[in-house]
Parts: structure tokens; C-alpha cells; sequence
């Protein structure tokens, strides 16, 4: 049994948010720069480059790179063989959260009750945690500040399994059309299909944690992305809903096993900021 001090993930928790509020991925920059050479809209390539001017500011600054730092959300991949020690797993990972916001100067965002007194918590915790339980000793923290602007022009469907491969085409086209600018384009999209109602959106969620331009490693899966990038970026909404061809970056897929009667499908936009990172301890 290994064991690992929970002082050990607050800390990674914390240069995890530190550095992703304020460093752009380099395969979202790569994506950018590709787009802006592409795209055929003039007012288009100026919204992109004014994307990857903001980023480089924000980097050389350490300043953020959205002022919607978004809500912490954290999976945690734990080996079978690890035991934690020095407190609790939990608190550590909201002590990190809260540490990063509050050193970063990062907006705070989170409200304690959802519905009546939307009081903000102050540190922008508590943070959304996910556990998983793996083989092994080690302990892999994948995050992401995951911003509401793009979130809440997210869904979920119960679709069919008559629905197939076309149903499912139009629902994530169709969401995409429906947020239009408002999931501030040019966007991330990730799809979860299978699972049941709440497992689709973590993996629609989780598809949007892989590197751009890395497709599912099943070739009809794969071959849906492409299918989806290329409809999508045919709605001609374009950087930041003003029209042009680079409506979205990605579209990343994810599956698991579901149920005979149904298949649920969820699709979770993000923005162009992509913010996320992983560490292994």
C-alpha cells in the first residue's frame, strides 16, 4: 500500500488552477492559429487573432485568461493501492481551490444555494469532484475551470436507439445552432453517448479534457467527429457569432455500454479557452 499525504493533491490542485486560469493550452493555440489562416471571414481572422493576442497578454501578465474563471471541477483517478493520509481528500482538493483563487486574484463564482439566496461562497468552492476507483498506486487529477457562459448552452437527450447515428447528428448540430454566440464561439464540443442519465454527461464532459485533434480511438466514432466538425462549422455562426467557418475547433466523442431500450446522448460546449490540465502523483 502506498501511501499519499492529502497535503500532496491540495498543492496540485492549486498550480493546476493557478496555471490553467492563465495559460493557454498549446494544442488550443496551434488550433487558433490554424483556424485564423483558414477561416474566410476578414472579421473572423480579426476576432481569432484578437483570441491569441488576449492569450499571449495573459500569460506574460499572469492574469486571467477569461474573467469567468469558472467553476472547479475535478476527476480523480485513485489506484486501489493508494491510501491517503494527513486528513481529508475532499477538503484538500477545495483547500487547493480555494488557495489558487484567492493567490490568482481569480473570479469567484460559485453561489451556496442554486435557487433562493444565490449567496457566493467567497472562494469559489466547493469544488465538483468526481471519483473513480483504478488499478495501481497512483493518483491522476484531471481539472478544468469550466465556465458557465459555454455550460449553459449544454444538453442532454434520451434519445432512441432508432434514433441511430443521424439522430444523434442532428441533436448535437441542433444544440450548437441553438447557442449560437452565446457559447462564445469558436468552441470545444464534447459528446457523451450511452451510459444513463447522469454517466452521458460526465462523458461528454471528459471528451473535452482529451487534446485537440486526437479522435476517438474507435474509427466509427472517429469518423462521426469528423462528420460533426464539418456540419457544424457548415452553420457558418464563426468567431464569436460573426459569421465565417470556424464555428468550432473539435468535436470529441466518448461511449460507454447502455441499457437495450435507450441512448442517451449529451453534449457539453466549451468555449475556446479549453482550460484544463492533468497531474500524476
Amino acid at each position: 500500500m502506498r501511501e499519499v499525504e492529502v497535503a500532496r493533491v491540495e498543492e496540485a490542485v492549486r498550480r493546476l488552477f493557478l496555471k490553467m486560469n492563465c495559460h493557454m493550452l498549446p494544442d488550443v493555440r496551434t488550433s487558433l492559429e490554424k483556424a485564423r489562416e483558414e477561416e474566410v471571414s476578414e472579421l473572423g481572422r480579426s476576432v481569432l487573432e484578437d483570441l491569441l493576442q488576449n492569450a499571449r497578454i495573459a500569460a506574460d501578465e499572469e492574469v486571467p485568461l477569461c474573467q469567468d474563471c469558472g467553476m472547479a471541477v475535478v476527476f480523480l483517478e485513485v489506484g486501489q493501492e493508494v491510501a491517503f493520509t494527513g486528513g481529508s481528500l475532499r477538503e484538500a482538493v477545495d483547500g487547493g481551490v480555494r488557495r489558487a483563487y484567492a493567490e490568482g486574484c481569480l473570479r469567484k463564482s460559485v453561489v451556496c444555494d442554486p435557487l433562493f439566496d444565490r449567496k457566493n461562497s467567497g472562494d469559489n468552492t466547493p469544488a465538483i469532484v468526481h471519483f473513480d476507483v483504478v488499478p495501481g498506486d497512483k493518483v491522476r487529477l484531471l481539472a478544468t475551470a469550466k465556465g458557465m457562459g459555454s455550460e449553459n448552452m449544454s444538453a442532454l437527450a434520451m434519445m432512441r436507439a432508432a434514433d441511430g447515428p443521424e439522430g444523434v447528428r442532428d441533436f448535437v448540430v441542433e444544440t450548437v445552432r441553438r447557442g449560437g454566440a452565446n457559447a462564445c464561439p469558436p468552441i470545444i464540443v464534447g459528446v457523451g453517448i450511452g451510459g444513463n442519465f447522469e454517466t452521458a454527461p460526465l462523458l461528454a464532459k471528459k471528451a473535452l479534457l482529451r487534446p485537440l485533434g486526437v479522435r476517438n480511438g474507435d474509427v466509427r466514432y472517429a469518423r462521426l467527429e469528423g462528420e460533426l466538425l464539418e456540419r457544424i462549422n457548415g452553420l457558418g455562426i464563426g468567431p464569436a457569432g460573426y459569421g465565417g467557418t470556424t464555428t468550432v475547433l473539435a468535436v470529441q466523442v466518448e461511449f460507454a455500454a447502455t441499457h437495450i431500450a435507450g441512448m442517451p446522448v449529451a453534449v457539453n460546449i466549451c468555449c475556446h479557452a479549453c482550460r484544463h490540465g492533468e497531474i500524476v502523483l
